[in-house]
This record gives C-alpha cells, structure tokens and sequence, in this order.
C-alpha cells in the first residue's frame, strides 16, 4: 500500500486516508486515471471500517483529488481548476503561521524555517525523481 494507518494518531483514521492518497498523488506515485481499490477492497486490505474508507474518499471526491466512475471503479481524477482556490490558499496561510509559531518555539531564525522547507520540498523532488532548480 501507499500509505500507512496508524490507529494511535489523533488524527482521525478517514483524514489519515485522505493525506495518504493526496501524498502519493503529490509523489506521483499515483498518477491521474490511475485506478484505486474499492471502498471494500481497501477496508479489507487495512482492516478498517468500510464506512471510515467512504467517508475519504467522499472527501477526496469533493475536493477533486479522485472520481467515481459509476459501473468502473474509483480513479484519481485528472488536475482541474481548483474551485475554492482562494479559501485554501488562506488555510495554507494559517499552516504556515502555525510553523512559524512553532519555529518561534524551537527559536528558528526566519531563514533557519526557510531552509527546512527548501530542503523539504527538494527531498520530495528527489523521491518524485526530479531535482528542483
């Protein structure tokens, strides 16, 4: 699988689900139309709660990281425009104040949080295969 549970997190078991499918589409470890298991499928593979399973993948549909092809299965979904654009982008804002908070705790310079988030984004370069210039 392309992802892990962890039962012991907070997070709860169907974001977990989420993250791990948006990751491996991010790593392109999962690609547009590629085919994923099956509500069933998937709680049968990790032992969850098919229901925990559904109530993922009804987010990820939502938010257009996958589609439901009636009669053909589960499928992550080609890149389109993204509707709430401008609502996520002032979430990702809030994450970030939050991590400079925290960097603020650990007594990170703004360049020091700066550099872990360049040298985090060219570690996933590196995984995805490709070096970011």
């Amino acid at each position: 699988m392309w992802f892990q549970i962890d039962p012991r997190l907070s997070k709860p078991i169907y974001l977990q689900i989420v993250d791990g499918v948006k990751e491996a589409c991010a790593k392109h470890i999962l690609n547009p139309g590629d085919r994923l298991p099956s509500v069933r499928e998937l709680a049968a593979e990790m032992t969850l709660n098919p229901n925990t399973v559904a109530k993922a993948y009804q987010e990820l549909e939502r938010t257009h990281v996958i589609e439901v092809i009636r009669g053909r299965g589960t499928f992550v979904a080609a890149p389109s425009p993204v509707p709430d654009k401008e609502q996520r982008l002032a979430a990702m804002r809030d994450t970030i104040k939050h991590l400079w908070i925290e960097a603020q705790y650990l007594q990170m310079t703004s360049h020091d949080l700066l550099a872990l988030m360049h040298a985090t984004v060219a570690e996933w370069d590196r995984e995805r295969g490709r070096e970011r210039v």
